[in-house]
């Protein structure tokens, strides 16, 4: 099955009381594009949550995210440095008793003192914390795989019916074509009757030539041809797709050479209901082709 390129997944961990929220996001892009955004304090572990995008994902731009759930995260914890505020307090009494002054360090001042308190985080299990993360990246990741997969099955149908479509049409422009050069050949018979009628004169080899180039000219056998190999090519390439081995480029690559042979048959076509054809065929490649870029 194809897989597009646009999802969405997300989870959520839980690590000392602590919540975490996982989402991760991609759309179309030409390559693997992989952004991870995670809060300061878990930086470390942004590099092993981006290489497992890179193990899954083949192309597109994916952002994951990583954000501290609704609970917050735990409470600060204050520390009290016992033995500088000690150190404070016996300076001011030394100050007090040279300057021969009255008073004393209030608790408040003391608090407030450089290195006396201090507020810090909770410590946490590195080893813990980058095993849960891991685990929450892995389910977000496996929520916008489903997406993606869901999201391709549908293109998938979309494109076969359209590919089948333009094979419809090119049944026809073949058809039309071998009407046509009939038709021209025929014109031109007739027309050297009525030159042989009005001068008695006939030039066979003239006639022969004649007709050889308008077929030449007309003649979009070639094209054809190549046209129903693309189409084959087309449904073997989307319906060998497996995930994990992206086609998006290959059938991107295979839409311009749908264009190369669609456009040459519309230039050597001259008759309207091919012209009309190559119209309609124009307009569902490009349908496909606008479908194709967003597929891995």
């Amino acid at each position: 099955m194809i897989q597009s390129m646009t999802g969405f997944g997300r989870a959520s961990v839980r690590v000392d009381a602590t919540d975490y929220e996982i989402e991760v996001r991609s759309v179309n892009h030409r390559h693997l594009d992989a952004k991870v955004r995670t809060p300061r304090a878990l930086s470390a572990f942004e590099s092993d949550i981006k290489a497992r995008i890179q193990q899954r994902i083949g192309r597109g731009k994916v952002d994951l995210s990583v954000l501290v759930g609704e609970g917050g995260a735990p409470p600060l914890t204050l520390a009290v440095d016992l033995d500088v505020a000690r150190e404070y307090a016996r300076a001011a009494e030394q100050l007090a008793e040279i300057a021969g002054l009255n008073g004393t360090l209030s608790i408040d001042t003391l608090v407030s003192l450089p290195g006396v308190t201090k507020l810090s985080e909770p410590e946490l299990s590195l080893e813990e914390l980058g095993r849960a993360l891991g685990e929450g990246a892995d389910s977000a990741l496996d929520a916008l795989e489903s997406m993606r997969a869901a999201e391709g099955d549908a293109i998938q149908v979309d494109l076969l019916a359209r590919m089948n479509r333009v094979e419809e049409m090119t049944a026809s422009i073949e058809m039309r074509s071998g009407e046509v050069r009939e038709a021209v050949i025929t014109r031109l018979r007739k027309r050297t009757e009525q030159l042989r009628e009005e001068t008695g004169l006939l030039d066979d080899a003239r006639l022969h030539q004649e007709i050889v180039i308008a077929a030449d000219r007309l003649d979009i056998t070639e094209e054809l041809v190549r046209l129903r190999s693309h189409i084959d090519q087309f449904r073997l390439i989307v319906g060998s797709a497996e995930i994990g081995s992206p086609v998006g480029r290959r059938l991107d690559f295979l839409m311009q050479e749908f264009g190369r042979e669609i456009n040459t048959i519309g230039s050597k076509g001259s008759d309207a209901p091919i012209a009309h054809e190559v119209v309609e065929v124009k307009t569902e490649l490009e349908r496909i082709r606008e479908q194709v870029q967003n597929i891995e």
